[in-house]
Parts: structure tokens; sequence; C-alpha cells
């Protein structure tokens, strides 16, 4: 921009002077010339100002970073099946997620969270590990104030697969497994990837997903399948003796499944979920005999599979009221089968394969005493033999949804300002059998909870937490 200025400024002092123009004229030509170049050298520092604020804006734009920061207290109980009680009345923690994306270009985006999530305070007493565990570890308030990573994975979208009107999607990495859907309305969230009713663990695999709606007559209708890896196949470095280094191990536990949704009109939905997981871990019969589970020799106990429906509503009729516009109701019914291969106590206690089910409705309303706040209550039962993959669950007590037994919640929130919200939830369980926290071997087998077996192992009879939380989100 500056060496054109210059070439017209002496484009035009070659001119008047080839022209032989008298003085009085060459100093009127130089003077309007001079105001042309002035009005030019201002519009070139506004351009200048410009572009260093596009430059500014795309050099701080490459990743963008949302905050979710959540501090919450916690009240929790357990009576056990002895007839002993235990609690804590004030559990404080304060939980981080870290959101960052970046769109490389029209196809593929990056999406990343990390995480961390720790109780108030250090502890004195040393733990046994399981809070570091792989599915769990952005889920489990622990005493470690360290990030962690709890999703980063690329996503890439296309509007035609193979020549047809069929968008679709593929993503590998670390994916969103937690959160699903119906365990996404307590919170006020978006719903994640799975359906909540069985799976809700961290898993690192891939997606690849298919919108049907255009080629088939079901409306908003979506198949996507999933896949991922709960525990590695390769041994640590530096734990073979021999030096060989991530060597294949026989202890690899990977999922296989898919999401398939017939029909979403955006106001009614029909969800559908299957998955089965292989080489799943427990103890072994002899080993919680012997009293060897302190030492974490987890054992093969086999397969399991897992399937659910589950029907929703985004609001009841069509404009009978502004109150059932306004109404969400989710109904969901599932059901669990082991395939046991460990002979040595089976497969949750068994050495035959055993069928579970749980079902689960909820409803979230506004709420009638609060202007802008919703309530919800949420009901959900399992049988003696029911197995969830929900060890990620957002609840102090235990997932909610793995319960052998009857469960039940209410919860409240409310925006207090566009970046605050205040979140108040009770939750209370009532176990009818041992084992639904358990791991997949003999410590899942199911004991009635009156049992002199479950009195023996002191085992949780019933449960409840209040939670009060406030939270910030931008």
């Amino acid at each position: 921009m500056k060496k054109g200025i210059i070439a017209l400024s002496a484009i035009a002092a070659l001119s008047t002077a080839s022209f032989g123009a008298t003085d009085a004229d060459l100093e009127t030509r130089l003077s309007d010339m001079e105001k042309k170049i002035k009005k030019l050298e201002k519009k070139l520092k506004k351009s200048n100002k410009k572009l260093n604020k596009v430059k500014a804006h795309d050099a701080g734009d490459n990743i963008k970073w949302d905050i979710d920061f959540r501090t919450s207290v916690d009240s929790i109980s357990y009576k056990h099946a002895s007839g002993e009680t235990s609690s804590n009345d004030a559990v404080l923690s304060n939980r981080l997620l870290l959101g960052m994306k970046y769109k490389a270009d029209d196809k593929v985006s990056f999406y990343g969270t990390l995480s961390y999530n720790k109780l108030y305070g250090a502890t004195t007493t040393q733990t046994n590990g399981y809070e570091d565990f792989d599915w769990v570890t952005n889920e489990t308030a622990s005493t470690d104030s360290s990030l962690k990573v709890k999703e980063a994975y690329w996503l890439y979208m296309n509007d035609t697969f193979l020549g047809t009107d069929v968008a679709w999607t593929a993503s590998i990495g670390r994916r969103p497994s937690t959160g699903g859907l119906g365990m996404n309305y307590r919170e006020g969230d978006k719903r994640k990837s799975a359906i909540a009713s069985t799976v809700n663990v961290e898993f690192d695999g891939a997606s690849f997903k298919w919108n049907l709606d255009k080629v088939t007559p079901l409306e908003g209708s979506w198949f996507k399948l999933c896949m991922g890896r709960g525990i590695t196949n390769a041994t640590q470095r530096f734990n073979d003796q021999y030096g060989a280094d991530y060597k294949e191990t026989e202890a690899n536990s990977d999922m296989i499944g898919f999401i398939f949704v017939p029909y979403d009109n955006g106001q009614y939905s029909v969800h559908t979920n299957y998955a089965y997981a292989n080489n799943l871990i427990g103890y072994t019969q002899s080993d919680l005999m012997d009293g060897n589970n302190t030492n974490n020799r987890f054992a093969d106990a086999g397969g399991i599979s897992l399937s659910t429906i589950m029907v929703k509503a985004d609001g009841i009729g069509d404009g009978i009221s502004d109150y059932l516009d306004d109404t969400i109701m989710f109904a969901s019914f599932s059901q669990s089968k082991t395939d046991p291969t460990n002979s040595d106590g089976g497969m949750l206690g068994s050495t035959n394969s055993e069928t579970g089910y749980m079902a689960w409705v909820g409803v979230q309303v506004p709420c009638l005493l609060t202007e802008g706040a919703r309530v919800g209550f949420e009901i959900n039962k399992g049988s003696a033999y029911w197995r969830s993959m929900t060890y990620a669950e957002d609840t102090m007590i235990g997932s909610k949804i793995a319960t052998r037994g009857t469960a039940m919640e209410v919860y409240w929130f409310k925006n207090l300002t566009k970046s605050l919200t205040l979140n108040l939830r009770y939750t209370k369980i009532d176990y009818d059998y041992t084992g639904s926290n358990s791991f997949f071997g003999y410590d899942g087998k199911p004991y009635d909870i009156n049992s002199a077996e479950a009195k023996a192992m002191h085992a949780v009879s019933e449960a409840s937490d209040f939670r009060a939380s406030i939270r910030y989100r931008f």
C-alpha cells in the first residue's frame, strides 16, 4: 500500500513536469495531491488497525475454551445389613471441566475436555487405587489435584456417504461416553453419546454415525456404531523380566455396540442401544474365600450383553398448556445377560448365563414455586442379576442405575445468573440384593439383603445422598 502511494506521487510529479504547467498550476496540483495522499494514509492506518484486530482474533481463536466449574457439598449416609450405620455429613469437592474445540476445516473438528475432580484437603490414609481406575478417573472425586484427559477426539463430518444422501460422521479418540441420555437431565446438560441406562463409563475408541432420515421413511432416524477398549491388551513398560515391553496379554476388555434411533420428530423419540463387552474382570471365588482380593488379583470373568430401549418426550401434546409444552418425560427398559468363562465362581457368582432387568422413568417440569427453576423426579428398579456398565455415574453413593433394588431421586436447579446455576439433589437407594456396584466375578453374586451372608459381609442395605452445588459455566 505504501509503495502504491509513493508510485502515485512520482507519476503525478512526472506528469505535471512533462506538460510544462505554470508555477501556480503546479502548486495547486501538488496541494491537491498532498490532500489525496493524506486521505490515503488515513485509510491505510484504518486498514492496518482492522488487519491487526483480525490477526489478534485469529491468533487467540485457534482453540475455543469453555469452563465448567462446580463446587459441591454432599451429605451421605449408609445403613448396613448388619444394622450398623455410617455417614459423612459434609463431603466437599470441586470439579473443573476445561472444554476445548478447534475446527481445522469444514469437515474436521477437534474436541477435548480436561478434568479436575478433587475432594477438599488431603488424605492421611493410603488408598487402594480403585479411584484411579481408567473407567472412572474423571468422575471419581479423589485427593489427586492433577488435570486428567476426560475427552480427546477428532470428528469428521460429510453430507454424503458413498454417493448417497446419507450424512455421516466418524470419530476416534477418548470418546464422550459419560453423562448420556437420561442422566443428563438432572444437571441440565446436553446428552452425550450413550444411553445412560446401560453404559456410563469412560472409553478410548471410535464411533461412526449415519443419518437415515433422508433415505428411509423413518423421521429423524440415525444409526451409530461404537467400539472401545476399557482395559489394554499390552503390558506396561519394564514389567516384563525379558524386556518385552507392551507385549500382548489376555487381560484386555473391549466393547462394541450400536445406538439406533428409529424415530425422532423433535418432540417424541425412540432410542435403542445394544453393546457387548468381553474379558470383564472380577475376583474368583477362591480369592474371596482366601481373602486375597486385597491384592487386586483380578481374573477374566467373561462377557456381558447390554440392551435398552428408551422413549422420550420433549413436551406433552400440542399447545395444551405452556406447562405441558415445557415438560420432559422418559422411560426405559434394559436387560443384561452374562456370558461366564471362569469356572472358579463364574460371573456374578454363577457359572450359568444369568439375565437381569432394570426399568427407569423420569419427569422434569418447570417449578411452580420458583420462577425460572426446574424440578425433576426419577425412579428405577433392578433385579437380582441386573448388571450395568455405569461406574462413572456422578453420584457419591454409587451408581443408582446399577441398583439391585429401588432407587429414587428428586432434584431442583435454577440459573442464578447467566453463568451460575444452583442445584439441589436427593438420592435414596434401597437394595434388595448385594453386589450392585461390584465387578463381574464372584464378588457380584447377589445375596438377599436380609440374608446371613449379607449381614456377614457388612453389605449396604440403604444409602442416601443430599447434594447442594453451585456451578459456573461459560
